[in-house]
C-alpha cells in the first residue's frame, strides 16, 4: 500500500487542477490522487477512474515522488518524420517554386532528398512546420505600390475618417457586367453535380454607388451598356438628398473621367476621388460584385435572362436582410495593400 500524506492546501491544489486543466491526462492523475485523499481504496480508485490498478499506483507513486510537477510531466512519444533532417531543403524548395499538388511535393521532395512519403503523410509533415494550402492574391501588373499607399494614406483614408464621424458622405462607385453564361464553383455532394449552361450573352450591368458607412448601395442599371449618360444618373440620385458633402471613389474608366460626368459633379458640389491606375483592391465595391457572382450565378442555372435579371436585383435589394453579418464582415474598411517586397515576389 502507498502511503501519502496530503495537507488542506495540497488538496485545494489538486482540486484546481483536476477542475482546470487543459490536458484530459492531468485531470484524470489528478483525480485520482484527489480520491486518494479521501482514503479510498485502489481499485475503488481504478473503477471510479477506468482505469487499471497499476495506473492508479503508477500516478500515485509519481505524486510521492515529485509532488504536482511530477503528476503535470507529459512525456508522450511523438515519432520525427524522416524528412527532418531535411527541413531547411524542403522550406526553400516550397519557398521558391511551390508546388500546385501534394502529389507534385512528394514527388520533388523525394527526388531532392531521397525520402518519398505518402500524400497523408506529406501533408501532416507540411502542417508540423507550418507550411499550409494557401490561396494565390493576385497582384495587378502595372499597379504602383507606392502610389497607392499614398492615395490610402493621404486621400482615402482622412474621408473615411470624416464619414465615420457623420461629417461626409463616401460612395465606392463601379460597374459590374454579369454575364448570362455558365459560372461553375463547387458543391458539397454525394455525386458530381450538372449544370445546364445557357446559350448567348446577354449582360445585365449594374453601376453602383456603395456607401462606406452605412453599406447602402444606389445603382442604375441596363442590359445595353454603361456610359457616361448613366454616371450622371447615378450621381443625380446621390445628390438628391444629401445633407452633407459627398465623394465619389472611382477608376479612371473614360466613361467616368470625361467633361460630362466632371462638369455635373463639379455642378452638384461632388468630390470624384480617382483611384490611382491598376487599383481594384483599393475599390470597396470590388468585394461586393465578387459576392454577387458567388451567390447568383456559380452553379446555378436559370432559363431565360428575365430570370437572371430578377435574381441579382433581389440580392441587391434585400442582401443587408439575407446577408447582414457576412456584409459586415466582408466591407470593413481595411484594404488589401502591397509592399515591394511582394511585388517583387510576384513578378
Amino acid at each position: 500500500m502507498i502511503e501519502i500524506t496530503f495537507s488542506d492546501a495540497e488538496i485545494s491544489q489538486l482540486q484546481a487542477l483536476q477542475q482546470t486543466h487543459p490536458h484530459h491526462v492531468i485531470r484524470e492523475r489528478a483525480l485520482i490522487v484527489l480520491l486518494k485523499s479521501q482514503k479510498i481504496p485502489h481499485h475503488d480508485i481504478a473503477s471510479i477512474a477506468d482505469v487499471c490498478e497499476n495506473t492508479v499506483r503508477h500516478y500515485l507513486e509519481a505524486y510521492k515522488e515529485g509532488g504536482l510537477d511530477k503528476l503535470k510531466a507529459l512525456n508522450f512519444r511523438k515519432p520525427q518524420s524522416r524528412l527532418k533532417s531535411f527541413e531547411a531543403e524542403v522550406k526553400e524548395y516550397f519557398n521558391t517554386t511551390p508546388p500546385a499538388t501534394i502529389k507534385q511535393a512528394c514527388a520533388e521532395i523525394g527526388k531532392r532528398t531521397g525520402v518519398f512519403l505518402k500524400e497523408t503523410q506529406m501533408r501532416m509533415y507540411l502542417r508540423s512546420i507550418d507550411i499550409r494550402r494557401r490561396k494565390v492574391i493576385g497582384i495587378p501588373a502595372k499597379a504602383n505600390v507606392e502610389e497607392q499607399k499614398k492615395f490610402h494614406d493621404e486621400k482615402l483614408q482622412p474621408r473615411l475618417e470624416e464619414a465615420k464621424a457623420g461629417k461626409r458622405e463616401v460612395h465606392f462607385v463601379d460597374a459590374s457586367h454579369f454575364v448570362l453564361a455558365a459560372f461553375l464553383g463547387y458543391l458539397w455532394s454525394l455525386t458530381r453535380v450538372f449544370v445546364r449552361t445557357p446559350s448567348g450573352r446577354q449582360r445585365f450591368n449594374v453601376l453602383g454607388a456603395l456607401n462606406a458607412v452605412t453599406k447602402k448601395l444606389v445603382t442604375v442599371t441596363n442590359d445595353t451598356y454603361i456610359t457616361s449618360v448613366q454616371v450622371c444618373e447615378l450621381l443625380k440620385l446621390l445628390a438628391q438628398n444629401a445633407t452633407m458633402p459627398i465623394t465619389i471613389v472611382l477608376d479612371n474608366a473614360r466613361y467616368q473621367r470625361c467633361h460630362m460626368v466632371m462638369s455635373l459633379a463639379d455642378q452638384l458640389g461632388i468630390e470624384l476621388l480617382f483611384l490611382p491606375s491598376y487599383s481594384p483592391n483599393l475599390n470597396l465595391i470590388e468585394r461586393l460584385w465578387k459576392l454577387v457572382k458567388k451567390e447568383c450565378l456559380n452553379s446555378i442555372y436559370y432559363e431565360n435572362f428575365t430570370l437572371f435579371r430578377q435574381a441579382i436585383q433581389k440580392f441587391l435589394t434585400n442582401m443587408d436582410g439575407t446577408h447582414h453579418d457576412e456584409l459586415e464582415s466582408l466591407l470593413t474598411l481595411k484594404f488589401q495593400t502591397f509592399d515591394s517586397e511582394q511585388f517583387k515576389q510576384a513578378a
